[in-house]
């Protein structure tokens, strides 16, 4: 679903230069959940988020389903991210003032899908990650396991290939972490969509298909994960 090839990412220029990306040739398929591991600032969240058409590389190749991305125009890049992927962050993401039901809607919207519709959908995805019965709460609401579950139901919305999650449990417990990786590990074993992991958690390494060890901006090492 996403081949990418020597991708380079520099900011800044001169002395002030810095890169970030250097030379990462890599391949997402579908089924498969992919772990990038790494220290910080070893590039891991650039990379993931120009796989997500947030960024745009310095020079390189970033194919989605064979669609080149780097150079595409910027106004361009938005239906890409709609028609392509879900975005889950650390941070959950989510708006205080909109109820959980709410916050899965706006992505629909965002997608075409309005009214009842969207409704209907809404449920459908919260049942699917275990919080129909908290529809109509607040994120103020909810722990923060379940924040993770709404944001990870919102990213369901439209129904993309490509999921991609930077530290998603980073602010969780030990249960509540193992319950958000177990519905992103079904994600893609069970339906099929290619599931990418940014993560400096060991628990998460048990649900890997793939992991790839990012340093300096390199893809170092590449290794079969414990659910290969």
């Amino acid at each position: 679903m996403i081949q990418i090839r020597d991708l380079y990412k520099t900011y800044g220029k001169g002395s002030a230069e810095v890169h970030a990306l250097n030379g990462v040739s890599l391949d997402v398929r579908g089924g498969e959940f992919l772990v990038l591991m790494g220290p910080s600032g070893s590039g891991k969240t650039t990379l993931i988020s120009i796989m997500g058409c947030i960024l745009q590389a310095t020079r390189g190749s970033v194919k989605i389903d064979g669609r080149e991305m780097v150079g595409l125009p910027e106004s361009r890049l938005p239906a890409v991210r709609l028609r392509h992927f879900g975005f889950i962050f650390q941070g959950f993401n989510l708006f205080p003032a909109l109820s959980v039901r709410e916050n899965v809607e706006i992505a629909l919207d965002l997608k075409g899908v309005h009214g009842g519709k969207a409704r209907d959908q809404a449920m459908e995805l919260l049942t699917r990650v275990g919080l129909a019965d908290k529809a109509k709460r607040f994120p103020a609401d909810l722990s923060g396991g379940q924040k993770q579950r709404v944001a990870i139901a919102r990213a369901l919305a439209g129904d993309p290939p490509i999921i991609l999650a930077d530290e998603p449990t980073a602010a969780l417990d030990s249960v509540s972490g193992r319950t958000v990786m177990e519905i992103l590990s079904s994600l893609a074993r069970e339906q099929g969509r290619a599931v990418v992991v940014v993560t400096h958690d060991p628990r998460v390494l048990e649900y890997a298909n793939r992991i790839v060890r990012i340093e300096d901006g390199k893809a170092v090492t590449e290794e079969e994960g414990v659910a290969a």
